[in-house]
């Protein structure tokens, strides 16, 4: 078995000796450029603050990786390897155990942030974790194409579809033979079960458990919105999706080869940058809507957890809030590229004259729907391995959306069981 680990990281301090410190907090230090420096800013603040020590480690890279050497740490109930850490959205219900409950101290500070991520950082209604940074699913597009074509963005799934197909069919006359309408992440893995309940929730199928547990996948409208993306394959969607991530469908869409595209927010600046091909040809707006004009995007972004273990919870808060407040996501933002979870800040001058494409995602990220992370708990990986399996089934033509539907609702019953766990 691989055996994970973790980097200790020390950041010196200048002038200052550990023995004038009360305390040694470690906190998790972001794995990007940037991401040291920003730790340094956070260590100056906290200790001038406080009287505490901080000191840094840096997790793995990859997602469960990192999970996987959590899990190993907490088992372990070892207080000193960590505090402070970042958790995945879709990470919160199953570590509740091992986080402590923030709702007395931050509680209170619910109505400053985007209410996707509160809401999904709450366990039976306690605050589990605070909002580091937000991400969601958005529709790029080639702006110059719907202006060539003389056609508006896309308000509705029905309208996009249209759009794709009738801009796909002209640029393939011109010649560019390879050229398709709309790309997404479609491999069987977690980001086709962001698509699936962007899809579904935009046709008012629900969110596959409502927020009381209970299974609501097997629906007519589910159903619906289901055939409606198994329609688009072979026709406006390469089958060559079926094996696309994130990386693979922008490499397609920046390449010039697609009309729309399903992505996340880390997309503009990339195609925006002086060597891509479609700098300045990029449009970027929420997600269509269903029949019914219901709009969806599924909920991404981390969050910041304090172990349940910690030997000081008080100072463990107090570098929390100071994580959490406008001056550090500020600084996160022109630091590490991420966007803030404070809802004031996207009216902010710094933030804007940073980020101005920020103002595109407000309305955007205040839409952000969870994935049912939160409320299956332990059993949250056996529900999303069930739904972007048989999201797969459909999208490779072996189930039709009743089926599959129906499928659906057996399978995440059995995963149920007598209650989620």
């Amino acid at each position: 078995m691989k055996k994970l680990t973790f980097t200790f990281l020390t950041v010196a301090l200048a002038g200052a000796s550990p023995l004038a410190f009360a305390d040694t907090l470690r906190m998790e230090c972001p794995v990007s450029p940037g991401g040291k420096q920003y730790c340094q800013y956070i260590k100056e603040r906290f200790e001038k603050q406080t009287g505490n020590q901080l000191e840094f480690i840096e997790f793995p890279a990859a997602s469960d990786e990192k999970l996987a050497l959590l899990q190993q740490l907490f088992a372990a109930k070892d207080e000193k390897a960590v505090d402070v850490f970042q958790s995945d959205t879709i990470w919160i219900g199953l570590l509740d155990k091992q986080t402590l409950d923030l709702t007395d101290a931050m509680g209170g500070m619910e109505k400053d942030f985007f209410s996707g991520p509160w809401k999904n950082n709450t366990v039976n209604g306690r605050l589990k974790a605070v909002p580091s940074y937000i991400d969601t699913g958005v529709l790029f597009y080639r702006k110059d194409l719907l202006e060539k074509y003389k056609e508006q963005p896309p308000k509705t799934w029905d309208e996009m579809t249209r759009i794709a197909t009738k801009i796909q069919a002209e640029e393939r006359k011109a010649g560019h033979k390879n050229f398709w309408g709309y790309i997404f992440q479609g491999k069987s893995y977690e980001g086709l079960t962001c698509n699936a309940l962007e899809w579904i929730d935009a046709y008012g199928g629900g969110t596959f458990v409502d927020e009381k547990g209970n299974v609501t996948i097997n629906n007519p409208k589910a159903a619906q919105a289901l055939d409606m993306a198994r329609g688009w394959m072979g026709k406006i969607t390469p089958k060559g999706v079926l094996g696309y991530k994130e990386e693979e469908s922008r490499t397609v869409f920046q390449n010039g080869d697609a009309l729309f595209m399903r992505n996340w927010p880390y997309v503009w600046q990339l195609s925006q940058a002086d060597d891509s091909p479609l700098k300045g040809k990029v449009g970027v707006i929420q997600l269509p809507a269903g029949p019914e004009g219901r709009q969806a995007t599924t909920l991404g972004g981390w969050q910041w957890s304090i172990n349940a273990n910690t030997k000081n919870p008080e100072a463990a808060i107090a570098l929390l809030k100071i994580l959490s407040d406008d001056d550090s996501q500020i600084t996160r933002l022109k630091m590490l590229g991420h966007a803030p979870t404070r809802v004031a800040l996207y009216e902010n001058k710094d933030v804007l004259a940073v980020a101005p494409e920020l103002t595109q995602f407000r309305d955007i990220f205040a839409q952000a729907v969870p994935r049912p992370a939160t409320v299956t708990k332990a059993q949250y990986p056996r529900v999303s391995n069930a739904i972007f399996n048989v999201t797969f089934s459909v999208l490779n033509g072996k189930e039709d959306g009743k089926k599959a539907t129906e499928d659906l609702q057996k399978r995440l019953t059995r995963a149920k069981g007598a209650g989620w766990r």
